[in-house]
C-alpha cells in the first residue's frame, strides 16, 4: 500500500468531523479508547502469542442502544499494520468505516485511528475482529451488544442476565504460520481445538439462579468450523439472529456457521446442580468438542462424567435447522412498526444477479472467488480513491451476472 503518513492523518480527522457533524445530536455518544498489544495467552494450555485489547483476551465488549454513536480510538501497538472490522453492522451512508482491507487503510504501527460509527436502527447480537494477515486466529474479537429503545417493545420477557459467548475453533499455529500454509498452496491445517470466550475445557463459567431465565448471545468467531451448541438438560428459545426478532422456535441444539450469531433464552429449571455447556465441531472428519459449565448458584455438585453428544456429519439436521428459522413479522424491531411492514415482496426487479462462490487454486494457491473472480487488493482503498477522485488507482472488476457451473 502507498504510504499513508500525513494523507492518512489528514483523511482520518476529515472523515470524523464530518460523521460527527452529520449524526443526530440526540443520539447517546458512547467513547472507547483501546489499545491492540501483543501479549501471551494459553488458552490451549499452551503458551501462544495473543493479539490483546486492553490486556483482554477476547476483548472488551460493547454496550450500546439502537441509534447510538459508538466512538472507538484504536491505538495499534503492534509492529504491523491493523484493522478492526464490525461483522453485522450495517454502516449506513458509513462503509469506510467498516475495517475491510481494500476500503479502509490499514492502521499503521505506532498509530491510531478513531471509528465513528452509528447503530442506526439495528438490534441484536453481533461481534467485531481483525479482518488483515489473519490476526483473528490471534484474538482481538470480541462482543457487541445492540439493546432496544426503552420504548420499543420487545417480544419477550427481560431475561435475568444477559450473557455473550464467543466461540469457535483455534490453532496452536500463530497466525504467520497459518498464513504461510495459504501463502504456499496449501489449505489451513486442521483446527486444534475449541474455545469458549477464549478458553478451552471447563474453562469458563455462566451461573444462573434456578427458575430463572437467561439470554445467551452465541456467536461463531472462528476461522474454519461450524459448530454445534447445546446445553446439557436444557431446552433453548431462539428469539434473535443477527438484529431480527425470530419466531420462537425450540432446540436441543444449534449449528452456527462461520460468522454466524444467534440469541437464545434458557430457564434454569432443572435440579440444583452443575451442567455442561458444549461446543462441538461440524462436518470435520474428527469431532472436536470444548465445554464451559453452566453453575447453578445454589449448586454443590460439579459436572461429571462424559458431555452430551452432538450431530457431527449428517447434513439434513443442518437444513432442517435451517429452514425452521422464520422472521417475526409482528415483532416491532428497532423500530415501534412491525418487522413485517417493510414489503420488500412488492418490488419489481429489474435485474437478478445469481452469485456463487469457489475455492479455486490461482497460480498454486487457494484463493476464494465470486462469479469466478477473486479479489485482489488495490494499492489504494476504494474509499480513498474515491475521495481522492484518484480513478486511475482503481482496480475494476468485470464478473459475469451468472456463475460459470461445471
Amino acid at each position: 500500500m502507498r504510504e499513508y503518513g500525513s494523507l492518512y492523518s489528514l483523511i482520518n480527522v476529515f472523515i470524523l468531523l464530518i460523521l460527527l457533524n452529520s449524526v443526530n445530536g440526540e443520539d447517546p455518544y458512547r467513547f472507547f479508547t483501546w489499545k491492540i498489544t501483543y501479549g501471551d495467552i494459553y488458552p490451549l494450555g499452551v503458551k501462544q502469542k495473543g493479539i490483546l485489547i486492553n490486556g483482554q483476551f477476547p476483548g472488551p465488549q460493547i454496550d450500546c442502544v439502537t441509534n447510538d454513536n459508538l466512538i472507538i480510538s484504536v491505538h495499534n501497538y503492534l509492529n504491523e499494520p491493523f484493522i478492526l472490522s464490525w461483522n453485522g453492522l450495517q454502516q449506513r451512508r458509513n462503509s469506510w468505516q467498516d475495517g475491510v482491507y481494500g476500503t479502509t487503510c490499514p492502521i499503521p504501527p505506532r498509530k491510531n485511528f478513531t471509528y465513528v460509527l452509528q447503530t442506526k436502527d439495528q438490534i441484536g447480537t453481533y461481534f467485531y475482529f481483525p479482518s488483515l494477515a489473519l490476526h483473528k486466529a490471534a484474538g482481538g474479537f470480541g462482543s457487541i451488544k445492540i439493546s432496544s429503545r426503552p420504548r420499543i417493545p420487545v417480544p419477550f420477557p427481560p431475561p435475568a442476565g444477559d450473557y455473550a459467548v464467543l466461540a469457535g475453533d483455534w490453532f496452536k499455529r500463530s497466525q504467520r504460520q497459518l498464513k504461510y500454509f495459504l501463502d504456499t498452496g496449501h489449505n489451513l491445517p486442521f483446527p486444534d481445538g475449541l474455545l469458549i470466550n477464549g478458553r478451552g475445557w471447563n474453562g469458563y463459567t455462566f451461573t444462573v439462579d434456578q427458575g430463572k431465565t437467561y439470554r445467551f448471545r452465541i456467536s461463531n468467531v472462528g476461522l474454519t468450523t461450524s459448530i454445534n451448541f447445546r446445553i446439557q438438560g436444557h431446552i433453548m428459545k431462539l428469539i434473535e439472529v443477527e438484529g431480527s426478532h425470530t419466531l420462537q422456535n425450540m432446540y436441543s441444539s444449534l449449528d452456527i456457521h462461520l460468522g454466524q450469531s444467534y440469541s437464545v433464552l434458557v430457564t434454569a429449571n432443572q435440579p440444583a446442580k452443575d451442567y455442561y455447556i458444549v461446543v462441538s465441531s461440524r462436518f470435520t472428519s474428527r469431532v472436536l468438542t470444548t465445554t464451559a459449565v453452566l453453575h447453578y448458584s445454589n449448586s454443590f455438585t460439579k459436572v461429571s462424567g462424559p458431555p452430551p453428544g452432538g450431530p457431527t456429519t449428517e447434513i439434513d439436521s443442518s437444513l432442517n435447522q435451517a429452514r425452521s428459522i422464520r422472521w417475526n413479522l409482528t415483532a416491532s424491531g428497532p423500530r415501534p412498526n412491525p418487522q413485517g411492514s417493510y414489503h420488500y415482496g412488492i418490488i419489481k426487479p429489474s435485474k437478478t444477479i445469481i452469485l456463487a462462490n469457489s475455492a479455486p487454486y490461482i497460480n498454486g494457491k487457494l484463493r476464494y472467488a465470486v462469479n469466478g473472480v477473486s479479489y485482489v487488493s488495490p494499492d489504494t482503498p476504494l474509499k480513498v480513491g474515491r475521495l481522492l477522485q484518484d480513478w486511475r488507482s482503481l482496480q475494476r472488476w468485470k464478473h459475469p451476472r451468472k456463475p460459470f457451473l461445471g
